[in-house]
């Protein structure tokens, strides 16, 4: 693995849009007990289902600590490949390297991590065995790396088309805790030089109450060239509303990279989801602090899936826009079978299905 002194632009690589053929995902074995309750038992039976829905189609690498590694090894399928890496918990997405192809090579992108924010709204400290994965991992599939670690950006706040196209959220690219001496026209020169897209559509907010300052993996989520899935709700009484409202505006007013119009398919929420004072039992606290409080809301969002080769795993809810939401992305994708996980013990944690894999591409 050598660092290379350029761009991906500059080089001919892209992002290659998340239902072109990969050769593999990454994900990491959760434990960490301020994330994660009751030991996190609960979470990696969700990861493992998450893993081996995913491996149906192609390859799973699973990174576990050296304190987790023969529990992940005696739980994840056979089919599953497991390996010793230390983190300081399980966001595959965010700090798992992003990759660019050429076509016929892949190359990885080294961002800079701070856990969602550093020191002013980052959610723990410390974040340094996160922000080292990525060029851990180009070693591990021995691609070479673009250094951008001194740009802040997680992998679940950008979508891209494939096609020149990205879309990511104001509240999280603009926030004080990542590139604070970075203007908007200078973040937007990082995106298009590292994803090779000319294109940036820039969505006001995410999902209410998402602690990642409101990523765009769980608000929006490209389907097809000039086809997205956004979150919606109609209760005029929720503030996701005027979220979802104000990015569904921006969306049908907006052309991507090659002119066309964008076609905006609501995706509807669940039900508020909030944590229970049992859940909350379960969690460590953080510097004398609790992590969770019982009927604080979270992120649930069935936009959260992950495209592998075969299939679409999304998440469930246990709720009766479950159904609805599965038969919509089965529409959107009728090459591939839909793979619902029960997600809520995923989501205790911040994130949900989305969060939790990297696709490394052909």
């Amino acid at each position: 693995m050598k660092t290379i002194n350029s761009t991906p632009k500059a080089d001919g690589f892209r992002m290659p849009a998340e239902w072109e053929q990969h050769q593999g995902c990454v994900m990491i074995f959760p434990e960490r007990a301020d994330s994660w309750q009751y030991g996190g038992y609960a979470a990696r039976r969700a990861f493992c289902e998450v893993a081996g829905a995913i491996a149906q189609s192609e390859s799973v690498t699973v990174c576990a600590s050296d304190n987790q590694y023969e529990n992940a090894r005696r739980m994840m399928p056979d089919s599953v490949r497991v390996v010793e890496m230390s983190s300081n918990d399980a966001w595959a997405r965010d700090y798992a390297p992003t990759f660019v192809t050429n076509g016929s090579e892949i190359r990885g992108i080294n961002w800079g991590f701070n856990a969602w924010g550093g020191l002013v709204d980052g959610l723990y400290f410390p974040w340094d065995k996160d922000n080292k994965m990525a060029m851990k991992l180009c070693d591990l599939f021995n691609t070479d790396m673009y250094d951008f670690g001194s740009f802040i950006l997680e992998g679940g706040s950008i979508h891209v088309d494939g096609e020149g196209t990205c879309i990511t959220t104001e509240a999280c690219l603009l926030s004080a805790g990542r590139n604070p001496d970075l203007s908007k026209t200078e973040i937007e020169n990082y995106l298009r030089e590292c994803l090779n897209v000319n294109k940036i559509i820039w969505l006001k907010n995410g999902i209410f109450c998402d602690e990642t300052n409101q990523h765009v993996d769980n608000i929006c989520a490209f389907v097809k060239p000039a086809e997205v899935v956004l979150a919606w709700t109609d209760d005029q009484n929720d503030p996701q509303y005027e979220y979802s409202r104000s990015c569904l505006e921006i969306l049908e007013n907006s052309t991507d990279a090659r002119g066309r119009w964008i076609t905006v398919h609501k995706l509807r929420l669940p039900a508020p989801v909030t944590i229970t004072a049992e859940e909350c039992a379960g969690l460590d606290t953080m510097n004398f602090k609790p992590t969770r409080i019982p009927g604080e809301r979270l992120a649930a969002s069935y936009v959260n899936f992950y495209i592998s080769n075969g299939a679409v795993i999304m998440p469930f809810f246990g709720d009766p826009a479950d159904i609805p939401a599965r038969d919509l992305l089965a529409e959107l994708f009728p090459e591939r079978k839909i793979i619902p996980i029960m997600a809520r013990d995923i989501l205790i944690g911040g994130g949900n299905i989305h969060c939790i894999t990297q696709q490394i591409p052909l």
